[in-house]
């Protein structure tokens, strides 16, 4: 048995060669564009086709799908004349989001070339592989035997799909079959799949539901028309048998699920494989459409509604095209398939069987994130990162961690032996930091300092505001020391502000750069004793939020990080500190690189968020808890002026501080 085959490269396509191959006798002829010779070998491999001998089973037949004949030599058309028992058509743009222009070029010019190789070489049978597209979005159940009734064809892929069924039906002289596949996923058995399409254009959106909420959290979801969808290995199958029955001439099959599901099911059957929140509640999307068309455009004519959508579409890598078929009307009759293989063993497997498979090869193989470098040395390497600071606690273990993966360091700081001290560390460990003694409390010594950044290093790339000061006091015992607020504000939020707004210029004219902000969970909290240190922090995630709008055009972005507590310098005066679960700052260090890379706009540990969550939804007992906790815990030694007692706490705000570790007490 002779075959000839289009689209043997393809994902089905290479399939179905394997799948002939295993039959005796087979010789298999493919199309193959010239330039991708290099192809073969491969190919062969994949085919099983070790020896020369055995190679010779499936030979490359140089051409091109976009031209007439399919580009094939006169010499290779005399060499295939009568030789050919089957003739497959698969070669097909399958993408909803290619352009119209592509998708006629090959799926109808390609399919009226290939008819015409198949009468050349007189073909004994042309096997034309469509899809249920060619419906386009007719309203009910559409048979195998239904073609001139299918409706909705405005979409390019609907249509191409349609009119290159329809050259085959009418323009083909031999016997033909037509098939027409579901939505085709990857193998169910082994999960492998060649490219993001169909369901998987969802897959990121459950991965981002899994890695933000508990598996237990049930969640929302859209429950829409119904889809259909199979495994590429029973397409195959399918084809490979079916292809081979007589009476199939003149004849069309359906290739699809008989079940199939609503998109709400198919995506709860996929979140249950991720073991992220599970779909139980579903909102019907067919709503959407009770919204008038020209509310829908109105909406869209608005420059930040369309930014809005565009940036969520992009993050989520859906196409513009995909909530189009949310509704899909149109479910698919396969009785003629179901006798053709009754008692071949081919059988569709059940989605919920193999789902787990998909969401598997997805998550190892296809995620855009694992091409994407998401190493600190990919991120920092070679670029300009100050961490103000820096000659000790968090800023020094961030500096570590910047200079290790290959950035140009700049530390600074008002004590010089201290950086002096913190350049020596990193020289003994390989690398170096570039050191300024400066006192980002002093307004005229932060403008200095930027100058003398921007001359020596033309700017910076990363900003890590890190220098601060923390104050633990009652307000009750701060009325004679309004200074305290003073310093505090002068140091957190005006320094802060004069270095980030001096490097700003620079950054908006390299349209690009980062900045992090070291905020404090008790901003989230609102921390008793710390009014002073939680105002100034707060002021400086206001003041982010108001510049992160103002600059989110311009490539640069900002990230807050609600730091819990850690054990550094800072916090040792407060001796009560001694004892309690803290970050160390090698673990606070992770969280501001992390941030360098993904680039959040917040980061922030699951207490801290809980607090902010209690204080918006009830804020009344939020303010019990941490009154409670204010009077559990007594103010420090340095705080009541008294260097020599040691504070006794209870068991009970013993055993809070252990439960409630990084809060500020």
């Amino acid at each position: 048995m002779h075959y000839f085959i289009t689209g043997a490269t393809g994902f089905i396509g290479k399939r179905l060669v394997k799948k002939l191959l295993e039959r005796k006798g087979t010789t298999v002829y493919f199309l193959l564009r010239a330039e991708s010779a290099a192809k073969v070998a491969d190919l062969h491999a994949y085919w099983g086709l070790t020896t020369a001998k055995a190679q010779t089973r499936a030979v490359a037949i140089h051409g091109d799908l976009t031209l007439p004949g399919l580009g094939v030599s006169a010499a290779d058309v005399k060499l295939l004349k009568g030789k050919v028992d089957h003739f497959h058509h698969l070669a097909a743009v399958y993408d909803l989001g290619a352009d119209e222009d592509s998708q006629v070029a090959v799926n109808i010019d390609g399919t009226r070339n290939a008819v015409e190789l198949a009468h050349a070489i007189g073909a004994g049978h042309f096997h034309h592989v469509s899809s249920i597209a060619a419906a386009g979005l007719y309203e009910g159940v559409f048979r195998e035997d239904m073609f001139d009734e299918a409706e909705g064809l405005d979409h390019p892929y609907f249509k191409t799909k349609h009119e290159s069924e329809k050259i085959v039906r009418k323009e083909c002289r031999l016997p033909w079959t037509v098939y027409r596949p579901a939505m085709v996923v990857g193998d169910s058995t082994t999960g492998e799949m060649d490219k993001i399409d169909g369901p998987y254009y969802f897959f990121k959106l459950i991965q981002r539901m899994r890695q933000i909420l508990p598996p237990w959290m049930p969640s929302v979801g859209l429950e829409g028309g119904r889809i259909n969808i199979v495994p590429v290995d029973f397409v195959v199958n399918a084809l490979a048998h079916i292809s081979h029955q007589p009476g199939t001439a003149g004849r069309c099959f359906h290739l699809v699920d008989p079940v199939g599901y609503r998109v709400g099911d198919v995506l709860d059957i996929f979140s249950r494989a991720a073991h992220a929140p599970r779909m139980n509640l579903f909102v019907n999307a067919a709503l959407l459409g009770f919204i008038p068309r020209g509310v829908k455009k109105g909406l869209m004519a608005l420059a930040p509604v369309r930014r809005v959508r565009n940036a969520v579409m992009q993050d989520l890598g859906l196409p513009d095209d995909i909530l189009t078929f949310i509704n899909y009307p149109t479910r698919f009759d396969r009785r003629d398939t179901d006798a053709m293989l009754k008692g071949s063993g081919v059988e569709c497997p059940n989605l919920k069987d193999y789902a787990w498979k998909l969401w598997d090869y997805w998550e190892r193989h296809l995620d855009p994130d694992l091409h994407i470098d998401r190493t600190l040395k990919g991120t920092v390497g070679g670029k300009v990162v100050l961490v103000t600071g820096g000659s000790s606690g968090i800023g020094l273990a961030a500096a570590h961690k910047f200079a290790e993966a290959g950035a140009i360091t700049l530390i600074c700081g008002r004590d010089q032996a201290k950086l002096d001290e913190a350049c020596a560390e990193a020289q003994a460990k390989g690398y170096q930091f570039i050191a300024y003694a400066t006192d980002i409390a002093d307004m005229a010594d932060c403008d200095r300092f930027v100058k003398q950044v921007i001359a020596d290093h033309g700017g910076v790339d990363f900003l890590i505001n890190n220098a601060g000061r923390s104050i633990r006091r009652a307000i009750e015992g701060s009325y004679d020391r309004f200074h305290d607020y003073e310093r505090t504000m002068q140091l957190n939020y005006f320094g802060c502000l004069r270095v980030t707004m001096g490097f700003l210029p620079g950054m908006t004219a390299k349209r690009k750069g980062h900045v992090v902000n070291i905020s404090s969970i008790g901003v989230l909290t609102n921390a008793p004793r710390f009014s002073a240190y939680v105002a100034s922090k707060a002021a400086l995630d206001a003041w982010t939020r108001c510049a992160s709008s103002e600059f989110a055009d311009v490539g640069i972005t900002f990230s807050t990080i609600n730091m819990p507590l850690v054990r550094t310098p800072m916090i040792a005066p407060t001796k009560i500190y001694n004892n309690v679960p803290t970050l160390e700052p090698e673990e606070a260090a992770d969280m501001i690189a992390q941030a360098c890379i993904y680039k959040p706009v917040r980061v922030a540990t699951r207490l801290g968020i809980t607090g902010q969550v209690l204080h918006a939804l009830v804020p009344r007992i939020a303010q019990i808890v941490m009154n409670t906790s204010f009077r559990m815990f007594p103010d420090s030694a340095a705080a009541k002026g008294d260097k020599a007692s040691k504070p006794q706490l209870s068991p009970e705000a013993v055993a809070m501080q252990q439960m409630m570790r990084g809060i500020h007490f």
